[in-house]
């Protein structure tokens, strides 16, 4: 393990498969049915979330880890040889996480630990936490590795849609009548992040519009920039997202390798199944 270690959580939705071998240690938000509670990424994943909220008609509760988590993710990564560690979290807009790995730090004072609010989510901050990763590799000191996550993090984009309201509507984050409106006339809401949350900042009709206008805002922020990294981001919507990308393609040039990315239990149970949209890092 590098000199220092970098700790993230679930909701930067880094595949455990890319975070475990570069080490990154992610502690997982829990996603609570009812008596039973699942460690998001490791336990479940979007599709098996969804197929059960559609089985019973119940949205879970999600909960931030807590100290105690961090803090065996802290002994984790000094015991396996790290001086010190860097935990990058999640927009504490959004959720306890930040909270609960501040107060594990206050635990372990002696210990050299720096806790950051990323004021970010998903694979916006999934790229801050993958810089910061290899920065340590490259043997960059604390402060260096902060500064290039940052860095990140300000050219970081995300642009979403999502298909449907019924997520929202069981979540009580939208009423039954504004649903049934928007139903009518097939609103679809595009996100992006601002102040820390994911927000909606426009309502368009149809899906295949909604596609039209995020690519149409993600062309207008890369504004001729180079794009570094870019991945797709959905909620159970493997295939809508591949159609998705074709047509993104046509219109913004970046890196040939794309990854598919799953938002994760932690966020995806807030915004719904069938989200898709992209995350995308320009040079400057």
């Amino acid at each position: 393990m590098p000199r220092i270690a970098i700790i993230t959580d679930t909701d930067s939705s880094i595949p455990l498969s890319i975070s475990k071998p570069l080490g990154i240690i992610q502690v997982p938000i829990l996603i609570n049915f009812d008596n039973e509670s699942f460690a998001a990424a490791e336990e479940i994943d979007d599709a098996r979330v969804f197929a059960r909220i559609d089985a019973t008609g119940k949205l879970p509760k999600t909960a931030a880890p807590s100290p105690g988590q961090f803090a065996e993710a802290y002994a984790q990564a000094f015991q396996a040889g790290a001086e010190s560690v860097i935990c990058f979290c999640v927009s504490g807009e959004v959720s306890a996480t930040y909270s609960s790995a501040v107060n594990a730090r206050e635990l372990t004072p002696r210990l050299d630990i720096t806790v950051i609010d990323t004021r970010s989510l998903s694979m916006a901050f999934g790229y801050m936490v993958l810089e910061a990763a290899q920065a340590a590799r490259d043997g960059a000191s604390k402060e260096e590795i902060i500064s290039r996550a940052i860095s990140v993090r300000d050219r970081t984009h995300l642009f979403t849609a999502l298909s449907t309201l019924k997520y929202l509507v069981m979540g009580g984050r939208v009423s039954q009548l504004q649903a049934g409106f928007a139903s009518v006339l097939s609103v679809k809401p595009i996100l992006t992040i601002r102040d820390g949350k994911l927000d909606v900042i426009e309502r368009v009709r149809t899906q295949s519009k909604a596609f039209e206008r995020v690519i149409e805002l993600a062309a207008q922020t890369a504004d001729g920039k180079e794009i570094q990294q870019l991945c797709i981001v959905h909620v159970n919507a493997l295939e809508p997202a591949r159609a998705f990308e074709k047509m993104l393609r046509q219109s913004l040039a970046y890196p040939p390798e794309v990854l598919y990315i799953e938002l994760t239990p932690g966020l995806s149970i807030h915004s719904g199944a069938g989200l898709i949209g992209v995350c995308f890092m320009t040079s400057s």
